[in-house]
């Protein structure tokens, strides 16, 4: 093509050049416009219908207040659901479906069952529904496409059955997991509690008396053993004096006295061993008092079957001295030739030796028992420290018993509202609708792509039409080419024949814009009807 002047490419778009353009190459690009629409347009009447039904599943919340029953399972739904989805769409789901419902029948022969799941897997479509405030899920969409609209409805039905009952499947199975599993821990943890409360009671059995809650018990009992030491001690000093005193007086009736020798009296000898055998029996029934009476009252009754049990001994012994006084008197003088009173003296040093022989066995019990109490206030800080850290490990034990327990009985009221369906759940708000029009192709969508190919196509081979053209058809191109300005100009001679002709392409011209705008508006109008 000729080239222009320079300072022609800095002029504005010429509209009379644009319009010349037009008017030459409008069919150049009418009739592409149109092939080009019509082959896409068409192409969606050709290609098979599918239909899709689709149906709506609410997230319902829990009818029972989390205040009243708190869930035990995970609250995450979009983890869940897509656990449940995969669950849905793995191969034995699919092949059941597939199976009872005769889907695919109509594929090429050799088709794998693999290949028929695939296929399914693509025909499904599971879409999230989000509350646009909380950005939470609550509701969701499932949708499936197929060639007849009874069967994408019967297959969405069965989709929307299996994602109800698969949540209702999965929480139970869940809630009742974590029930087992909180109920292993509690066993876990009663039989550590049994270990811990056992070694508490072991300890104590074996430290029975220096245990620090019998502290104050120790020392009260210790207080009054001391006492009766001192009583005992005073007692026992008191005797050995009144002992001196009987045997000084004694021995001067004894010198005042004539020796005589005095034959051995076998009854007197026998007495006096019962009567020995009668102290050491209320010796030991004396300590045994004592140590009653450390620890309870007058009133307790070991107290008084004891002492009515000392009573009657006494009477015994009193009994025993009488038959022995008696004895000695028998003999005839048997005591030495001593005086009556001197026989009296010698019976009162006879029962001082065995005062003091009593009082000096019961001080040596309450140096014993006063050394056993005094033991046991010593062990006593080692043995809270030991009994602190025993019971530490105890009321552990026992808080994570509780606390295992609390959550064992809220598990179990989870897993029963779960059970009941009163836990969330998936509630199908309509049945699955039924496709009166099919969902593929979208022909409204096709004719305005074939619009656009047809746009695309009709530029093309109009611009490569006039590309290719090296024709002149202005006289603005003519005197662009001249290096001269042009100073008269020849009138165009126009013959009947060329006005004919223009006329005529001019008509062709607006028949074919009409033809092809109003076909394209009809197929618009069809579309849109159809979708």
């Amino acid at each position: 093509m000729p080239e222009p002047y320079e300072n022609s490419k800095t002029e504005r778009p010429d509209l009379h050049r644009f319009m010349g353009i037009v008017r030459r190459r409008h069919l150049q690009f009418l009739i592409p416009l149109f092939a080009g629409w019509l082959l896409v347009w068409g192409a969606s009447w050709i290609i098979p219908s599918r239909y899709k039904s689709t149906t709506t599943i609410l997230v319902e919340q829990p009818t029972m207040p989390q205040n009243y029953v708190v869930p035990n399972i995970s609250d995450d739904l979009q983890d869940r659901l897509q656990s449940i989805t995969t669950q849905i769409l793995s191969r034995t789901r699919l092949l059941q479906i597939i199976d009872r419902l005769h889907l695919y029948s109509d594929m090429r022969k050799g088709t794998t069952p693999e290949e028929k799941v695939d296929h399914m897997r693509k025909d499904i479509d599971v879409e999230l529904v989000r509350d646009p405030q909380k950005e939470d899920i609550s509701a969701f969409r499932i949708s499936y496409s197929a060639d007849d609209p009874h069967v994408a409805q019967e297959v969405t039905t069965e989709l929307t059955d299996l994602f109800i009952s698969e949540n209702l499947n999965t929480r139970e199975q869940e809630s009742q997991s974590t029930t087992n599993f909180i109920e292993k821990q509690l066993e876990d943890a009663r039989a550590s509690l049994a270990e811990q409360d056992a070694k508490v009671q072991e300890f104590e059995s074996r430290h029975t008396g220096a245990l620090p809650t019998q502290q104050q018990s120790n020392l009260q009992i210790l207080s009054g053993l001391q006492q009766q030491l001192q009583n005992e001690q005073d007692a026992l000093n008191t005797a050995k004096q009144q002992k001196v005193y009987f045997e000084a007086m004694l021995q001067e009736e004894r010198a005042s006295a004539q020796a005589k020798p005095v034959p051995q009296n076998p009854a007197s000898a026998a007495i006096a061993n019962d009567l020995a055998a009668v102290d050491a029996q209320l010796d030991k029934m004396h300590a045994d008092l004592a140590d009653l009476s450390s620890r309870y009252t007058d009133k307790y009754p070991d107290v008084v079957n004891l002492k009515a049990q000392i009573a009657k001994t006494e009477a015994t012994r009193n009994t025993l001295l009488a038959r022995q006084r008696g004895a000695m008197t028998g003999a005839g003088g048997a005591n030495s030739g001593l005086s009556e009173s001197g026989r009296q003296i010698e019976s009162q040093l006879q029962a001082n030796e065995v005062e003091i022989k009593n009082r000096e066995s019961a001080i040596a019990g309450l140096n014993g028992r006063i050394g056993q109490y005094q033991g046991r206030l010593n062990m006593e800080p080692t043995t809270e420290q030991e009994l602190s850290d025993l019971n530490r490990g105890y009321e552990q034990s026992k808080a994570n018993y509780d606390d295992l327990l609390k959550k064992k009985n809220e598990s179990e009221m989870a897993t029963n509202m779960e059970k009941t369906e009163q836990g969330e759940r998936f509630t199908r708000l309509d049945p699955p609708s039924l496709p009166l029009k099919p969902d593929f192709p979208n022909r409204l969508k096709f004719c305005a792509m074939g619009i656009g190919v047809g746009l695309a196509l009709g530029l093309v081979v109009a611009g490569s039409f006039e590309f290719m053209d090296d024709r002149i058809h202005s006289e603005k191109e003519i005197k662009a080419m001249l290096p001269f300005a042009v100073i008269s100009e020849v009138p165009e001679v126009v013959s009947p024949l060329d006005e004919e002709r223009t006329k005529k392409r001019a008509t062709l011209g607006w028949a074919t814009t009409a033809i092809v705008f109003v076909a394209i508006l009809a197929g618009s109008v069809v579309s849109y009807l159809q979708s």
